[in-house]
């Protein structure tokens, strides 16, 4: 049985999350399907311009995405203190971007006369809404709805058109960020989709190097605070690495070569490069040092979090 997403999300030990939907029966999402001769490679703008909407909207920031035939990836950052400090009236305009709000919302904004019953009623209404404007679930049924209406209206059919509930894990330190960001990066070159990250299209890494002053991504700095500790450049090495020693098909092979970001972070590269050939979904439910899972779990009511044999290989604990 699946678990409340109440207890796979703790903001208070990550802000970090990895999620994923894939579409029903492994229905073609996008890309072009042998058995219909039909092509819906133009979904995946769908999707990428729908994240970015939702990005501005919510308190919600995009480290990475990757587009895939019938699933895709995102990593995102959730910014609770962004949400705390809007205004009531900005709070209004973010939420009414994407649904069209209650009239008396909308006699409020235009400096209407309104009771003091009313009033509270506002006042519960924008307190639900800055809740959910930072809410994980809210993002991602935010996407999927509008985009599963979108793909019937297109196949003239009804139903669902994704599997269940998205799936989501926590990232609980940099390394664990930093290997799952290059993990939903190197899709399409594990799915043999593209030979090279600057022809991956529908993926971060492409429009990073391609567009390095994005503002619709989490930007790259040594820094940490608003940004991804980690610098663009050494990134963009880890993932090329990445890409092409998972093509050799040897993931126990270290080359001479690997990446210096992966002596600073303390991370061995044979583990590293098994995790970024997988080529199944992430079954569990967060990744970090075997300490880190340990806190999470406690932080969400359970007892244990699968994935301490991935986090000691990944993220071995610190001296």
């Amino acid at each position: 049985m699946p678990e409340p997403r109440y207890r796979q999300v703790s903001i208070e030990d990550t802000p970090y999350y990895h999620c994923i939907s894939r579409c029903v029966r492994r229905a073609f999402l996008c890309g072009s399907d042998p058995l219909t001769g039909f092509n819906f490679e133009h979904r995946r703008q769908w999707i990428v311009d729908r994240i970015k909407i939702l990005c501005s909207v919510f308190a919600v920031d995009l480290c990475a995405y990757a587009i895939m035939s019938n699933h895709y990836h995102i990593v995102v950052r959730i910014n609770a203190a962004q949400a705390v400090g809007w205004t009531d009236e900005e709070v209004a305009s973010r939420w009414m971007k994407v649904f069209s709000g209650p009239r008396l919302v909308h006699q409020y904004l235009a400096n209407a006369n309104l009771t003091k019953s009313e009033r509270k009623c506002i006042a519960d209404l924008f307190a639900a809404w800055r809740e959910r404007l930072a809410n994980l679930s809210w993002f991602m049924r935010c996407i999927n709805e509008p985009i599963a209406r979108m793909a019937n209206s297109e196949d003239h059919c009804t139903g669902s058109f994704w599997e269940g509930r998205f799936k989501s894990q926590a990232l609980l330190d940099e390394r664990a960020l930093l290997a799952c960001m290059a993990y939903v990066d190197l899709n399409p070159i594990r799915a043999a989709m593209a030979t090279t990250p600057e022809q991956s299209d529908y993926t971060s890494v492409q429009a990073r190097i391609q567009h390095p002053d994005s503002v619709s991504l989490v930007p790259f700095s040594g820094q940490g605070n608003d940004t991804i500790p980690f610098n663009l450049k050494d990134y963009l090495e880890f993932v090329d690495w990445g890409g092409r020693e998972i093509k050799r098909g040897k993931q126990g092979y270290i080359p001479a070569t690997a990446p210096s970001i992966l002596g600073r972070l303390h991370m061995n590269a044979s583990p590293v490069l098994k995790y970024l050939a997988k080529d199944d979904l992430p079954s569990f439910g967060a990744l970090g040092p075997v300490s880190m899972l340990r806190v999470f779990a406690a932080s969400v009511g359970r007892k244990f979090i699968k994935g301490h044999v991935l986090g000691q290989g990944l993220c071995p604990e610190r001296a």
